[in-house]
């Protein structure tokens, strides 16, 4: 079957049949277009709140490019779950346990403040979690065992 453009937008408007797990990819989503539009528009204002050093213009323009690809992936979370794509889904539950990890490692090599990589692997951490326990209640409504 194949889907036409103007049905894949009814999709995103209208979530019909949308599971749990994708209503929290989706909000998830929707909390990464949030922090890209705060890092976007006031960059000086995330440095004071993390208790990081005044930023020069050019590291407020890197917070700028910074907050443009957490937009880009928080709109592909946002898609992906209104679209139910269980694929995605699954994929996020393999690549957000890995964000800790990655954010200790960054932070001990001092490439990036310690708060904001204490705000990125909590963020990613409890999603995956939230995410997780959606998916494995669904499958337990999905596949009841034996009688």
């Amino acid at each position: 079957m194949h889907t036409t453009l103007a049905e894949m937008f009814q999709r995103l408007l209208r979530a019909d049949g949308q599971s749990r797990a994708a209503k929290t990819v989706e909000y998830f989503g929707w909390l990464m277009l949030f922090e890209s539009a705060v890092l976007l528009f006031a960059p000086h204002f995330v440095a004071q709140v993390l208790h990081l050093p005044a930023l020069s213009e050019q590291a407020a323009n890197y917070f700028r490019l910074v907050g443009l690809l957490v937009g880009g992936l928080g709109m592909l979370y946002v898609a992906s779950g209104r679209l139910n794509a269980e694929g995605f889904v699954f994929a996020s539950l393999l690549d957000r346990p890995l964000v800790p990890p990655v954010m200790a490692v960054l932070w001990y090599l001092d490439i990036i403040p310690g708060p904001l990589a204490l705000l990125f692997a909590v963020s990613d951490s409890l999603s995956f979690l939230w995410t997780l326990t959606a998916w494995r209640a669904q499958q337990r409504v999905a596949s009841p065992g034996p009688a």
